[in-house]
């Protein structure tokens, strides 16, 4: 079984976990591919749900495609579920996330909700975080600043980029890459990250973060994981 396959596999399953809710709920929607194929998933069954809420433009549009209803979270207040991906996950729940740089928005639409249900395969389950490399969304006008600050916690950091293809000069130039919100993403590498709760608290204290992508105070309450025998649930 691929990966693709298995991203489906745990989408489905996602489906079947929130379908248990009443009708007539809001539902909180994460970012990125194994997110996509829990929508898909969801689809046919859109009108079980008031409304969805999005962490991002891309699954706002993807949503719409499929026919939902698409709320502000401004208006919107507790709601039973959030469904999201995860870059890494602990055996305690915490997670790395915003590889696909939605981190800000999916811990926002995470703090609104009562129960989050990770979704991923058994390559993101780890030990200990930090294989996978750290994202901070900052303020453009931060990159220095924050750069030496994540330095000192002994990672190393680079600046996200996003290649655009210029037709008119003939090359590809690479350029920050922007999220949703007007920030740039820091992607810092080599750390363990033996208590993530004290590290988020720390690098969200540094001046110019808008937030850092480690979802240990939002941490999963359920996991849904793929492998190639089928899911399984586990609850934190």
């Amino acid at each position: 079984m691929n990966q693709d396959q298995l991203k489906q596999l745990v989408g489905e399953a996602a489906r079947d976990e929130v379908l248990k809710l009443p009708a007539g709920q809001v539902l909180g929607v994460g970012t990125g591919s194994t997110a996509n194929c829990f929508i898909d998933a969801l689809a046919p069954h859109k009108d079980h749900f008031a409304g969805a809420v999005s962490s991002s433009n891309a699954t706002t549009e993807r949503l719409l495609k499929h026919g939902f209803k698409v709320l502000d979270p401004n208006d919107v207040g507790i709601f039973p579920a959030y469904v999201d991906g995860a870059d890494e996950i602990d055996p305690a729940g915490h997670m790395i996330k915003g590889g696909g740089g939605a981190l800000t928005r999916e811990k926002i639409i995470a703090s609104m909700a009562q129960c989050f249900i990770c979704i991923c395969d058994a390559s993101k389950q780890v030990p200990m975080l930090g294989n996978f490399a750290l994202p901070v969304e900052i303020i453009p006008l931060s990159k220095g600043v924050v750069t030496k600050e994540l330095e000192k916690l002994g990672g190393h950091v680079t600046l996200r980029l996003a290649k655009e293809v210029r037709a008119d000069l003939g090359q590809t130039q690479s350029q920050p890459f922007v999220t949703d919100n007007g920030g740039w993403i820091l992607d810092v590498s080599g750390l363990k990250i033996a208590n993530p709760l004290a590290l988020e608290s720390q690098i969200n204290q540094i001046a110019g973060v808008i937030t850092v992508g480690l979802f240990a105070k939002e941490k999963a309450d359920i996991l849904l994981v793929s492998n190639a025998s089928g899911v399984s649930r586990i609850s934190f």
